[in-house]
């Protein structure tokens, strides 16, 4: 018999994704001990497990992957061949018409006269801010700048100059990150420069002490200077996407948790194995963060009624008043009983999101939905705060 971890790791299905499929009645375990709840495996059902996976990497319905399964063993294959080509044919037919719609954006983006968030190459920028509040920001963002050979635009810093504010920001797609301090000097119209990642690296070694720094932009030349050192190099030729439009978030339940309490439930708490993996990425550890009555956030295990456990953060602190501490369990997505729907995060990257927020006590915004981006922000530095995509949670 395998126990559902090994059963996990021999088949290629997660735990998570075993349990959904035992709770559809799809595959369930040959056995459950009675007194713990745990599943067991009997060995024959490890090849219909790993023919599970492959039908769902490939998108099959749940539907379908039921019948698959009935008819696999059957000396009868006409129906498992019936619908593994129907399945076929609605990935190639979703294929065409998704070239088509590429197709069509790709003519569109051709025909436009006005690129987003345009940065003209020929600007010049003199910019005079504190070491230290520069150093902060770049500090702030840099975790979430991207690393895609395929999306330079992304490999960089956005530094955004509009009047006597200088915001930094940073996105990989996943996560974004946001800072802004004051500037002073530049009394022309916005400009926006993008600074590639070992540049603004360069522009960060040099800013330990308590002096004035000195941007300047001339043409597609960035340099900073500080004291008698300085960083220079080349701006990317890229323009950066329009952030303003990425963190304008409906308004959300918000809580404030002590950055310890947090660390160590995230850092010793229940995971899930990501199953959504892209090509090219390896697999990713997922926190599952519910909050209750706005006042406390759990880090949870999976969603199983007779298994799921969640981990106190501590002392928290929501939009109302009053304030809650401990530990209590949740067995589905709903909003009920004060607990909130489950939000699936990268834990490294809610982890680097929580050293960049750069307090002992953070903002924790939910969205309305678990679809919606979760929020890292400091109380007192609203021009502060990064955003984590969320992770799709099977069952």
């Amino acid at each position: 018999m395998r126990s559902i971890g090994e059963m996990a790791r021999d088949s290629g299905l997660g735990v998570s994704a075993l349990r959904f499929y035992d709770r559809a009645g799809v595959l369930g375990p040959a056995w459950v001990d009675p007194a713990s709840g745990y599943r067991w495996y009997a060995p024959e059902q490890l090849d219909e497990a790993r023919l599970l996976a492959r039908l769902r990497r490939v998108g099959m319905p749940l539907a379908d992957i039921r019948l698959v399964l009935a008819g696999w063993s059957g000396e009868d294959t006409d129906l498992v061949r019936g619908l593994l080509q129907a399945h076929l044919r609605r990935l190639e037919q979703g294929l065409a018409e998704a070239r088509s719609e590429f197709s069509t954006i790709r003519e569109l983006l051709d025909h436009r006269e006005n690129p987003m968030t345009a940065s003209p190459l020929t600007g010049t920028v003199h910019l005079s801010l504190p070491a230290p509040a520069l150093a902060a920001a770049l500090d702030a963002v840099r975790f979430a700048a991207g690393r895609d050979p395929e999306l330079p635009m992304l490999g960089g810093v956005l530094f955004d100059i509009e009047g006597d504010a200088l915001r930094l920001v940073a996105t990989d797609r996943y996560r974004l990150a946001v800072a802004r301090t004051d500037a002073d000097g530049h009394r022309g119209s916005r400009e926006q420069v993008v600074v590639a990642t070992p540049l603004v690296d360069a522009m960060r070694a040099l800013l330990s002490g308590d002096e004035s720094a000195r941007f300047t932009v001339e043409g597609d030349r960035v340099t900073l200077e500080a004291g008698e050192r300085q960083a220079s190099g080349q701006r990317l030729a890229h323009d950066f996407p329009d952030y303003r439009r990425l963190v304008q978030l409906p308004p959300g339940r918000r809580v404030v948790v002590e950055m310890p309490a947090l660390r160590e439930a995230l850092e010793n708490g229940p995971v899930r194995v990501a199953e959504d993996r892209e090509p090219g990425r390896s697999a990713r550890d997922i926190s599952v963060l519910t909050t209750v009555d706005d006042k406390t956030v759990l880090v949870c295990g999976d969603g199983a009624p007779d298994e799921d456990t969640c981990t106190g953060t501590g002392t928290g602190t929501g939009t109302g008043t009053g304030t809650g501490t401990g530990t209590g369990t949740g067995n589905d997505d709903r909003d009920t009983g004060g607990l909130g729907y489950h939000v699936g995060v990268d834990r490294g990257f809610l982890l680097e999101a929580l050293a960049a927020g750069d307090r002992d006590r953070l903002v924790l915004e939910f969205g309305p939905a678990p679809t919606a981006p979760l929020a890292i922000r400091r109380a007192d530095d609203e021009g502060a705060f990064s955003l984590l995509m969320p992770v799709r949670l099977d069952g």
